[in-house]
Order: structure tokens, then C-alpha cells, then sequence
């Protein structure tokens, strides 16, 4: 249940704030002085305090109040704090406003602004730790991911992402076709690597070949090699792709470009493990685990009559399908920080403009749009036109970045929720977030 507690030295505000509370099923504790406050404090579970600036001892100046708010930051950093105060010492509750307190609110209060008050801190508090909670499960799980398996550098801060990628390191294990699908740039080789790598055969060869980026005519010599004078401009040898990788993985991107004649010759490879060299009648026998990736629709294309069915079966016994990353954009901030030289930072614009933009181009295209900022960039600061976007992904982000006392005003007019204020300011909710940290106004 939602708990408050209330610090003050008159029985009478305890009361009427303990029977307005009680109206709308929030538990009160309450305690009549600096010291027991704090001693509930360590006591019991609070998830907000509501504390009184001017005590018997001190009427006038709040200087009490203020002690008693500097110790219960200190003790307890994120735990709201909403200060009740006479006019005498108004100047002090804004100080302290503006050092972190949640709210302030003049005596007599008007209860429906003190409720409204209330009810949003709570949820927001509610939220942050259920947030802390998630964070702190997905850290030990990441972690508990990197202890067993090899991730290659992996980078990503998605539950998608994640998924993915343990999936992957899963079937890692099974000496059994894999077929990566997704858009172009989306990291289809990154989970190739991680599949090899954690495999029963990562101490062989990663072979790797672009399906459409080998002429029709030369993709079975490519596959699978030729003996000098099997084809007009064979002068000599040519090992195959897969004699390459034998005892190990051949990754064979953008396989829905794979000629028919090849997919046939490539079916039998799968099927029996031995192939034979063009120009040759000899037979190879190689042990290979193939992975496959495409951003194609391999269904539709076999209804077209452009990839085999039997093809597809037998490369798609295990598919993993990576999302793009308009559909994990929590990634965006890390990977772009990650992609980013250390004398160099994003402004918050910057910031705002990466998280906003549609990336049709995924990972590929972001990486691209990091190394040409770093290179317009001055004095080390990446802006929004360093970043080449489109520019009507960048309008509407191009506003002076607020300072301490505008996100101070916008957090005041939304009672503390982050969300509402940042729509008012123009920002991302992590982009105040990250706002705040630098300016000091979160721990």
C-alpha cells in the first residue's frame, strides 16, 4: 500500500491530512518532530514524506526544516518531498525546490492541489522503482548472458535485442542450419558471428559470401571451387567457399540472390556434405555448419519460382529473426555512443534528432551518420547538422537547449511528472532525464 509520511509539530495538520489520505486509500504515518520522522524513516518503507519548514523551535526562518530536508536527501536521495510552509520562509522552500525537493506548498493548502500533487508523486515514484527494479533484473541477466557465452562486443540495451541475442548463443550448440532474417543493416553478421563463435566449431573458420554480390556465372566456382581451366579465365586453382570452411561455419548473406542452378548444387552440399570442384569428378567431403541471412521474403519469392521450397526447409530449421531498429530504439543511444570517438559528445539536440529519426537504414545507417558527424564536428560537440538527417527529422529539434531554471518550471507545472514536462520542453522523456543528470537535479 502507498505510504506517506507526515513531519509535523501540529496535531491538527497530522490529522486533516491523515483523514484526506485515508479518503483516498493512501496509508499515513506521521510523527510530531525532526528526529522521530527520521527515526520512521529508517524504520518502515516510505514512499513519500510531506514535512513542515517552520517547527516550534523555529517559527520563522525554515532553518529546521531545512536541516531536516538535507538529511532525509541525504539518507534517502530519491524519495520525494513535498515542504509545507509559511509564507516567512517561502524564499527557503524554493531554494529547496530547486536543490531537489519535490513541491511546495503554502499553509493553509488547497487539498485538491495537494492530493493532485500526491497522486502524481506517488505514481511517479511507483514507476522509477519499477523502472530501478528492470534495470536492475536486465543488468544481472546481461551479465549472467556475457559469464557463459562469448557475445562478440555486442552491443544493445533492448529486451528484443536481447532476446535475439540469447537466442542465438542458444542455438549455438546445434550443428543444424540457421537462417537469419531481417532488413538491411540490422546486424544480420553480428548474430552470425555470435552463432560461430559459440558453436562446437569456433575454433575453425568464419567463412563468409555475398550471394548477390557473385556474377550468376561464377557462384558455383565461388561455392565450391574449380580446377584451373574449368571455366573461360580459369588460370589455376580456385578453393572453394566451402573446402575454406571446412570445420568450421560458411555464412552465406543475402542468400534469396542465390542463382537457382547454385541453390540445386547448394541443396545437395546440405544434404550429403560432399561436392565436387568444377572441372573435376573428384568428390570432397567437408563437415560445415551453414548459417544464411536475407532481407528478402523467401516465401514469396518461392511462390514466384525464384527459390527452391526444398531450399528453404532445409536452411530454415532454426530462424532468428532480428527486428530493425525503429523497433528498438533504446538501442539507438548506446549503439551511437558506442559508434562515437571519446573526445567527442552529442549535444541534447543531437541526442533528441537520433532517437527521433525513422533509421531506414538500422544500424549500418547510424554507424554511417557518427563517423561523418565526427568529422564536421567542432570543438568536439556533435549538433544536429553534423549529423546529415534529413531535415525534417531535424526540425522541430533545433531549439536552444534548456537550462536549469526552464526544466525546473516545466517539472513544477506538471506536480514532478517527467513525461508530461518533457512534451512541454520538446524533449524525449530521456533526454530530460539526461538533461537533469548533468545539471545535478537527479542522483
Amino acid at each position: 500500500m502507498r505510504t506517506v509520511l507526515i513531519i509535523d509539530d501540529s496535531p491538527a495538520v497530522v490529522e486533516a491530512l491523515r483523514m484526506m489520505f485515508d479518503l483516498h486509500d493512501i496509508r499515513t504515518l506521521s510523527a510530531h518532530s525532526p528526529e522521530a520522522g527520521l527515526a520512521l524513516l529508517e524504520a518502515q518503507p516510505v514512499d513519500l514524506v510531506i514535512a513542515d519548514m517552520n517547527f516550534r523551535s523555529d517559527t520563522t526562518s525554515g532553518a529546521e526544516g531545512e536541516r531536516l530536508f538535507g538529511e532525509v536527501r541525504a539518507r534517502h536521495a530519491d524519495l520525494p518531498v513535498i515542504l509545507l510552509t509559511a509564507w516567512a520562509s517561502l524564499e527557503t522552500a524554493v531554494r529547496l525546490v530547486k536543490a531537489g525537493a519535490a513541491d511546495y506548498l503554502a499553509k493553509p493548502w488547497d487539498d485538491a492541489k495537494l492530493l493532485a500533487t500526491v497522486e502524481n508523486l506517488l505514481e511517479l515514484s511507483e514507476s522509477s522503482r519499477e523502472q530501478r527494479r528492470q534495470l536492475q533484473a536486465r543488468r544481472l541477466r546481461r551479465e549472467a548472458l556475457s559469464a557463459r557465452y562469448d557475445l562478440r562486443g555486442a552491443v544493445y540495451a533492448s529486451d528484443a535485442m536481447e532476446r535475439i541475442i540469447e537466442m542465438a548463443c542458444r542455438v549455438a550448440r546445434a550443428e543444424v542450419p540457421v537462417l537469419i532474417t531481417g532488413p538491411n543493416g540490422s546486424g544480420k553478421e553480428l548474430i552470425a558471428e555470435l552463432i560461430h563463435a559459440n558453436s562446437s566449431v569456433a575454433s575453425g573458420p568464419l567463412v563468409a559470401l555475398n550471394c548477390g554480390a557473385v556474377p550468376a556465372d561464377l557462384i558455383e566456382a565461388e561455392l565450391f571451387g574449380a580446377e584451373a581451366g574449368a571455366y573461360t579465365g580459369a588460370t589455376r586453382a580456385r578453393e572453394g567457399r566451402f573446402a575454406a570452411a571446412d570445420g568450421g561455419t560458411l555464412f552465406l548473406d543475402e542468400i534469396g540472390d542465390l542463382p537457382l542452378a547454385g541453390q540445386v548444387k547448394l541443396l545437395r552440399v546440405l544434404e550429403t556434405g560432399e561436392f565436387q570442384p568444377l572441372g573435376t569428378s573428384r568428390t570432397r567431403k567437408v563437415r560445415v555448419r551453414v548459417v544464411s541471412a536475407t532481407n528478402a521474403n523467401l516465401p514469396q519469392l518461392i511462390s514466384m519460382g525464384r527459390f527452391r521450397e526444398d531450399l528453404y526447409y532445409r536452411i530454415n530449421v532454426i530462424e532468428i529473426a532480428v527486428p530493425s531498429l525503429a523497433e528498438r530504439p533504446e538501442d539507438i543511444h548506446m549503439l551511437a555512443e558506442h559508434f562515437l570517438g571519446g573526445e567527442y559528445r552529442f549535444t541534447e539536440e543531437a541526442l533528441g534528432a537520433l532517437e527521433q529519426h525513422a533509421w531506414p537504414g538500422n544500424v549500418r545507417e547510424l554507424r554511417n551518420a557518427v563517423d561523418r558527424a565526427q568529422l564536421l564536428a567542432r570543438d568536439g560537440q556533435i549538433r544536429i547538422a553534423d549529423l546529415g538527417l534529413p531535415e525534417q527529422q531535424a526540425r522541430g529539434r533545433n531549439v536552444e537547449e534548456p537550462d536549469r531554471a526552464a526544466l525546473e518550471a516545466a517539472l513544477h507545472k506538471a506536480h514532478g511528472n517527467v513525461s508530461r514536462a518533457a512534451q512541454s520542453l520538446g524533449l524525449s522523456r530521456q533526454a530530460l532525464y539526461r538533461r537533469m543528470d548533468r545539471l545535478g537535479m537527479r542522483d
